[in-house]
Formats: structure tokens, sequence, C-alpha cells
């Protein structure tokens, strides 16, 4: 939910090699866009209000944002959708809705956990960064972080589960909370085990608690001013169907701040956790330098983790509107997960794809993609999988694997852009059957006109969108802008050849 200070100080220019484009997969016959989100079920709740912000914040109600996808292993036609209802301007929303299909994404209906005041949780007025999962018995997991208003001063992380698909959820289970102050959690992701049998009932949760060391004893301009931050990737699992979890514990040591973590299961039970290592060290200012994608590896089920394996240089850029190449307030570029990687793998062979939003020489953002075969210990040079033009962003990436094998990216564009009003926006998927070494795009959706979307911090559909495989068929799960400051979540089934 927060940017990292450290984010803004600076960007790294990575040259990158491109790959060479052919038709290596598809096209997919694409199912007709369906709009999975509904009225909002919380559009008479007043909780979440801030009066002591300056400016007030707006809620943004019957915006939906910021989704992800699972598709139930058990029953590729039962698929459930998650996301942020009713946006706040300065972070969360009034609640997270749960969509869900039972016909493979033709029909979809709502419901929720009561993570939020809104939704019948007693703890916190807003929850922000929804993210669903299936184990391999069909249970569904899904995650919160739950918080007051954009202060982040008190917090919690809270899990649910679904064992009928969707239609009803569990009692929260607390995961981790501070209401001091001293810390704050965020960007949490929750990771079902895929694997036959042996993931039945098991679950995987990351996120960062952030702190600043000393920080009763500094002043709130040096405190505005430290490079002391830490944001510490924690863990904690399930291994009875989400009714207990372990006590959260540091996936690194170091004093490091790791952003948008993410963990996938290996078929020899491995688990990586990817992010974005956006410093290192306390006290130390941060170069170019230490900002690199990141990988953890844990041999044992989580209980420890091997040191930080870089896998590349990170040099993401504002994501700026080409009819305002020079913007005086963030409020005119693109609000998007530019530090959140996404990350697959392919069940069959192990291998790991990873994709996450890049600067090139030009200062724009493109979706590059980096495989692993040796269970995330190396990684390939990243390439650029999209048909962007140079000079246009790409962004919020996100990768799946197919029962096949065939590898499928995701992303938003602005090449459609001209100078009219207005900022048109395409979905686009782009598709490898050889392990990723050609790709062949189509286009998938758009365009909208991103200047309708709700704004926080800039135009804001999400850090991140869904993509799952269904077999050797995909579900594309994304948000959309509307009119007015106003999104919806559309699905899409593309059919494999």
């Amino acid at each position: 939910m927060r940017t990292p200070r450290v984010a803004l100080i600076g960007s790294i220019v990575v040259l990158l090699a491109a790959p060479t484009m052919a038709l290596a997969a598809g096209p997919y016959t694409l199912g007709p866009a369906v709009t999975a989100s509904g009225p909002s079920p919380f559009a008479g709740c007043t909780a979440g209000g801030d009066p002591d912000a300056d400016p007030s914040p707006i809620n943004y109600l019957n915006t939906e944002v910021e989704p992800f996808v699972a598709v139930n292993p058990t029953n590729f036609d039962n698929i459930i959708g998650v996301y942020q209802q009713d946006r706040w301007s300065d972070g969360g929303s009034h609640g997270l809705v749960a969509s869900r299909s039972f016909d493979g994404g033709q029909t979809w209906a709502q419901s929720f956990a009561q993570f939020s005041v809104c939704s019948g949780g007693n703890r916190y007025a807003r929850a922000t960064d929804p993210w669903v999962s299936f184990d391999s018995a069909g249970r569904a997991y899904q995650i919160s972080l739950g918080i007051d208003n954009a202060t982040l001063v008190s917090s919690d992380v809270e899990a649910s589960t679904s064992a009928d698909g969707g239609a009803t959820w569990s009692a929260p289970v607390q995961l981790i909370s501070d209401t001091t102050g001293v810390h704050f959690n965020d960007k949490q992701s929750i990771t079902g085990d895929w694997r036959p049998g042996a993931g039945a009932g098991k679950a995987y949760a990351t996120w960062i608690v952030g702190s600043l060391p000393g920080a009763e004893n500094i002043g709130p301009v040096g405190a505005g001013h430290s490079f002391a931050y830490g944001g510490q990737p924690v863990f904690t699992k399930t291994t009875d169907g989400g009714a207990t979890w372990s006590k959260p514990t540091t996936i690194s040591n170091a004093v490091v701040y790791v952003q948008g973590n993410q963990i996938v299961v290996l078929p020899d039970g491995t688990l990586v956790d990817v992010g974005a290592m956006l410093f290192k060290g306390s006290g130390i200012q941060p170069t170019p330098q230490a900002y690199f994608w990141t990988a953890f590896v844990s041999k044992n089920g989580g209980k420890t983790w091997g040191a930080p394996i870089k896998i590349a240089p990170l040099g993401t850029q504002l994501l700026t509107n080409p009819d305002i190449p020079n913007p005086t307030s963030l409020n005119q570029t693109i609000r998007a997960g530019d530090y959140i990687p996404d990350v697959a793998v392919d069940h069959a062979t192990g291998a790991l794809y990873m994709v996450f939003a890049d600067g090139i020489s030009t200062g724009f953002d493109h979706v590059k993609l980096t495989k692993s075969t040796d269970g995330g210990k190396s990684w390939s040079t990243p390439v650029d999988v999209t048909e962007t033009p140079p000079l246009t962003h790409s962004f919020n990436g996100t990768v799946e694997v197919t029962a096949d094998g065939t590898v499928a990216v995701m992303y938003y564009d602005l090449r459609s852009n001209t100078a009219a009003p207005g900022l048109p926006t395409d979905v686009w998927l782009t598709l490898s059957q050889d392990g990723g070494a050609t790709w062949t795009e189509q286009h998938l959706y758009g365009p909208f006109d991103m200047e309708n979307a709700p704004v926080a911090r800039g135009w804001f559909l999400g850090d991140y969108q869904g993509m799952a495989a269904a077999g050797d068929d995909l579900v594309a799960f994304f948000s959309v802008a509307t009119s007015n400051d106003q999104s919806d979540i559309i699905a899409i089934r593309a059919n494999a050849p």
C-alpha cells in the first residue's frame, strides 16, 4: 500500500536484450469480456474517513481496483477473483470483495470475508492489497491488510478461507498486528500449495514489517530524511487449511527493505520468494546499485532461507502521461506497482518465470521477463516480451504457465495514445510455447481512457492485476477505467488453440 521513499530516489537505466518476436503460440480464442464486479455491497458504510487528513480523502464508491484471480485445480470452471471495493484516494478501500464463477467465467456472483468494518469486521476501517490462491485440494485462501487510514500507524494482516468455491468465507485469522506505530505491515501475498496430495491444507503468506530503528528518538524531520528504514520480509504458513498459522518469522536477518514479496512452490516443495530489494543496510544512503530484483530460497518449508539472490538490476521509471511529459504532480501520472514483480512456475519442469517493469535508455518502463531453471539460484538475462513502442510505457505485467507449458504475460500499455484528449490504454497478452525463446502478442481489451480512473497519487487501477491458468486455458482478470473516476473488473477467458 505504501510506496517507499527510496523508490522515488533516482532510477536505474538498464539496457536489456530484446527477444526475437516470432509466432510462438496462439493466438488464443478470446471469450467475451464479462464484468466480474457488481454494485458495492458497502454503499451505506461511512467508516474509514480521516477528519485529520489534509486534504480530506475521497471515497470512490462503486469503483473496483487491484484485482487478483485464482482457478480451482479440482474444478477449472470454479474461479475466484478478489479486488478492492470503493477505493479511498489516500489508501485502502471500504473492503475486499470476492467474485466467484462456477461456469468458467461466463457469470459471476459476489461475496466477502469480514476483513473491514464495512464488511462486518471489528478491527480496521479499511482493507487493501487483496490476494487469493487455491491449494491442491480446492480450498481457497484470501488475505488482507487492515488499516484505519493512510498513516499506517496501526495495521494487521488477516487470512480467510473458503471450502465452497468462494460462496462463503471463514472468520478471518489475524496473522500479525501492530498498534504502536513502531512497525507497519504492507504488501502481503498468499500462495496455496498446488502439489497434488502433498499440497492439501497448505498455504504460505508473506509481507513486509517496516520499521525505523530508534524512531522514538528521532524528530519528524530526521525521520522523514532517514535511510535507516527496514522492510523485513516475513513468512508464515498453515498446514491445516488455514485454521492455524505459524508465528511469523523473518526471511532475511539483514537490515533490508524488500517490497512486493510473493512465494511460489516448486514441484519438490522448495519455496522461492521474489521481491524488490529497495535498499540494504542501516544508516547508509542508498545508491542505484543497491536496487535489484531478488529471490530467497527455502528447502525446508520456510524454516530457514538462503541469502538474497540478485536476479537483475531494478530500474523502474515514473509512468508519465505522454500528453504531460513533465508533470507537476503525481496526480498527472499513472500509479502502478512498478516495484512489484510477478512470478509463476511450470508445474511439470519446475522452471520459474518472473516479470517486472524496467526502464530502458529512453526512460520508459517495459515489461520484461527472466527465467530460472535451477530453482531460483540463477536467472537469465531479462528480455522485453512486449511489442510496446520504445517511447511508450508498458506496466503491471503478470505471468502464468498453463498445463501444456505455454508461458503467458499480460500487461497494460499506452501505444494507442494520440494528441487527442484522454489517455487510451490497452490490455495485451503475449505467449510463448518454447520456454520464453520467442513470443507472439495479441490484443486482449481496450482501449479505455486511463484518465477516467480513480485518482490516488496518480490514476490508479491497482499495483497489480490477475491472470490464472485453467488447464491449457487462461483467465484474465483486470481493472478498467469507465467514466468519472470509476472502474470495473473485467474477466476474459482465453481458450488455447
